[in-house]
């Protein structure tokens, strides 16, 4: 099979690529090891800037986003058992978008669907080959080996994907770092406690009370790194997150019967470059942030927006244009990691802090509360890096 561009992995970055390329007449197939029922059934948080919703809409995903996303216009951020709002409109007049990640993938599909893109599921021993030169895509399936000749390979395949791991050992840097805790997440068909995002600081460990829709909540507790989800009872958790909670939500939290509960370790990481001859990363393959601040699904959706942008000028004969991809990608990549780290840093516990740490976080949240610039400064990292 020929292509010009070549994607391994069927998530957001890799259909929400094929589908900006497909827009501007540049083949593509997709490659995905994994069933298209498993690639839907992966839950994740789903807060969108509003950059990313801009290039949801360009890409033309976004009529069920405005249908049922929830526009948030501010933010609130609590310490010593009070909050205190973040107005998004008034620090830099931009918003975010509430909407989950596995309904832009369902979106991306039908878009895909309809678009008769190539999506090939189920490829197992996938390998990339001659990514210097001609690069070429081996995989196998029902039996049989079967490859793909393309111009360009796109690694949108994750952290444990073989894309990043096809670059050379001693051409790559890696930056690495890992929180000493974990998220303790629960999901649960009862209302949000308030209708934007909470993240709370508390002497006892960070929380955030999020949500899905309006009848359906997402809430987390920090716990130590080796917890087992299976260890906490649901009563446990919901007396938990009340303590942590600012007291005025604390109050109002409707409590009830966890529909999934889950542990996810925090970490940052970046590999560098994002391209080497004609493979080039995007998403989860070249980066982590820690979800603090939700910058995840948002570095992606950059990095494919950028991505498609050079390829289509590198296809329309700019062969300058690909060149510039790592050095573009990764000024926003960082920033996104700097603001990630940051918030995790101001908002968790972490072990062995003294009290006087604590007082200190809790003096830069008074801050944020009091400043002006402060707010602006957390409103326009929060709703869009770099915009």
């Amino acid at each position: 099979m020929r292509t010009q561009a070549a994607i391994i992995g069927a998530g957001p970055a890799g259909l929400l690529l094929s589908q900006l390329l497909m827009q501007s007449g540049i083949s593509t197939v997709v490659i995905e090891r994994r069933s298209r029922a498993h690639v839907l059934s992966r839950i994740r948080a789903g807060v969108l800037e509003w950059g990313s919703v801009e290039t949801l809409r360009r890409a033309g995903v976004g009529a069920r986003m405005d249908a049922e996303g929830a526009v948030h216009e501010g933010v609130a951020l609590g310490h010593s058992n009070h909050q205190f709002r973040i107005d998004f409109r008034a620090a830099c007049d931009r918003a975010v978008m509430v909407y989950g990640q596995t309904k832009v993938t369902k979106d991306l599909y039908a878009a895909q669907d309809a678009a008769g893109a190539v999506i090939i599921h189920d490829a197992q021993d996938v390998a990339l080959h001659d990514v210097e030169g001609t690069p070429r895509v081996t995989y196998a399936k029902e039996g049989r080996t079967h490859e793909v000749v393309a111009d360009i390979v796109a690694g949108c395949d994750g952290f444990h994907g073989v894309a990043r791991q096809t670059i050379p050992e001693a051409k790559r840097t890696e930056y690495a770092h890992a929180f000493p805790f974990a998220w303790l997440g629960v999901l649960s068909e009862t209302p949000p406690v308030a209708h934007e995002l909470i993240y709370a600081n508390h002497p006892r460990g960070f929380a955030l009370a999020s949500m899905r829709n309006a009848k359906l909540s997402r809430y987390y507790v920090q716990v130590p790194a080796e917890t087992e989800a299976q260890s906490w009872s649901d009563a446990a958790f919901w007396d938990e997150l009340r303590r942590r909670l600012p007291h005025d939500a604390a109050e109002r939290l409707i409590t009830g019967p966890s529909i999934e509960k889950s542990v996810a370790q925090l970490r940052a990481f970046v590999a560098e470059p994002m391209r080497w001859g004609n493979l080039v990363l995007a998403g989860d393959a070249a980066h982590i942030v820690p979800p603090t601040g939700a910058k995840g699904l948002n570095l992606a959706i950059g990095d494919v927006a950028l991505l498609a942008e050079v390829l289509t000028a590198h296809f329309g004969g700019d062969r300058a244009a690909l060149g510039t991809y790592t050095a573009r990608a990764l000024e926003r990549v960082w920033a996104g990691i700097r603001f990630s780290s940051g918030m995790t840093n101001l908002l968790h516990r972490f072990p062995g802090q003294s009290a006087f740490e604590q007082r200190m976080q809790e003096a830069e949240l008074h801050h944020i509360e009091h400043s002006a610039a402060a707010r602006e400064a957390v409103a326009r990292n929060y709703t869009g890096l770099l915009d």
